[in-house]
């Protein structure tokens, strides 16, 4: 028979979101009157905007002509997106960004684990801890994490975010080659402000080490001092790849656009000893394995872009803070500990009365009718937390806050 790679079975069984499904599932079959609130899984709710809903309607009317079709387009993208991401996203903030340093692509989850494909195995993995669970387990797959022993990959450096600390991660200890960060964070909702993110780019200059920076929830970002693209700090692009996403700003999750800014600075190593362009590496890598975003999704998230566009877009996420704003405040009112839902649409909540986050899951799913994430799932130092998100209609998110007034509570 034909070999396998033995990487994938080193993984647990089952992913998070898999096992939250099936106790919902379970749930619902014992109590079928009862109406679940679901707020787990990070998918949005509000309909794409309508400026992204006409352009879409001119793409499809555009591959119905032989003089405006399009078949094949170039792998890292149209341009008329590029350079709107680059005018926008960058410019506009005083950084300095090519066109050809940026990547269309179908979203940042695939980005972010596809990334590794351009590393040596041999590279050592740090993380923040709890963790967005692709990190950890692309790179299982991969053959970077070494065994999982009592929840944690030998070959990953975990680095704590808790109330103990603020939810600040330390500096790595083991020096690591590649660093994975998320701001605003998934799935504690918390930030690192421009300070705080100086000192994570200056260890990498100093330590020869790649940031993996996943800045997709960056439009959420309401306070000044909260950077929006680690390339904000003076010396980034000697060190980082940033991940952007439309999913969570734009409603795309069904439509999957995203974009990866890889600068031509950043620099590798071969086995020879010779420096590699990692932008030249990741344009090959696209160029053999993807073959583009589709032009209709593409004109979509050009559209984003217009004045129409960026002001639907703000509407959609002023609903979704409306929303985390609710059910913070709910939390808090009902004796939680919570954090996050100011710079990002997740909410962080301290389990009550040393409840596992299991325990915790069960019993706002029993109580309340209320579904979420226990936080032992995003890794080791989520034990004792649990996640909701705000992406839910706000009828729910009201509804919500209702049932869990009624909930007796001890800290």
């Amino acid at each position: 028979m034909i070999k396998i790679n033995d990487n994938f079975c080193e993984l647990p069984a089952s992913y998070l979101f898999s096992d939250v499904a099936k106790r919902i599932n379970a749930f619902k079959t014992e109590h079928p009157d009862v109406e679940i609130i679901k707020m787990g899984i990070g998918d949005v709710t509000q309909p794409i905007c309508p400026a992204a809903i006409q352009a879409m309607e001119n793409a499809v009317a555009d591959q119905a002509d032989r003089v405006t079709f399009h078949g094949y387009g170039p792998e890292q993208g149209y341009d008329f997106l590029r350079r709107r991401i680059v005018d926008v996203d960058y410019r506009s903030r005083n950084i300095d960004i090519d066109i050809d340093e940026i990547f269309i692509s179908d979203g940042a989850k695939s980005d972010t684990g596809n990334i590794g494909d351009i590393l040596s195995t041999d590279c050592k993995v740090a993380v923040t801890d709890p963790v967005y669970p692709v990190y950890v387990d692309t790179n299982v797959m991969a053959g970077r994490a070494g065994h999982l022993v009592d929840g944690r990959w030998s070959r990953i450096e975990y680095l704590p975010c808790t109330a103990e600390n603020g939810f600040i991660p330390s500096l790595p200890k083991d020096n690591p080659d590649v660093i994975y960060l998320c701001y605003p964070n998934n799935p504690t909702g918390t930030t690192l402000n421009r300070s705080q993110l100086e000192k994570w780019v200056e260890y990498a200059k100093d330590n020869n080490a790649l940031i993996l920076f996943d800045s997709a929830y960056e439009a959420y970002i309401t306070e000044p001092d909260i950077p929006h693209s680690i390339y904000e700090i003076p010396g980034a692009k000697d060190v980082a790849i940033e991940f952007r996403s439309f999913s969570k700003t734009a409603g795309f999750t069904g439509l999957r656009c995203g974009y990866t800014v890889v600068p031509k600075a950043l620099k590798g190593l071969s086995k020879n000893g010779d420096e590699v362009s990692l932008n030249a590496l990741w344009n090959r890598r696209q160029c053999t394995k993807f073959n583009g975003a589709s032009y209709i999704v593409q004109r979509a998230a050009e559209a984003l872009y217009s004045t129409k566009g960026r002001h639907q877009v703000k509407e959609t996420i002023a609903y979704y803070m409306r929303n985390a704003s609710l059910l913070r405040n709910g939390l808090s009112a009902a004796g939680l500990e919570v954090w996050g839902g100011v710079n990002a649409p997740y909410i962080w909540v301290k389990t009550p009365g040393g409840l596992s986050s299991w325990e915790f899951f069960d019993l706002l799913l029993e109580k309340c009718g209320i579904a979420g994430t226990p936080g032992l799932g995003f890794g080791p130092s989520g034990e004792g937390y649990f996640r909701l998100t705000a992406f839910g209609r706000y009828e729910d998110t009201v509804a919500a806050v209702e049932r869990l007034s009624s909930l007796k509570l001890n800290k």
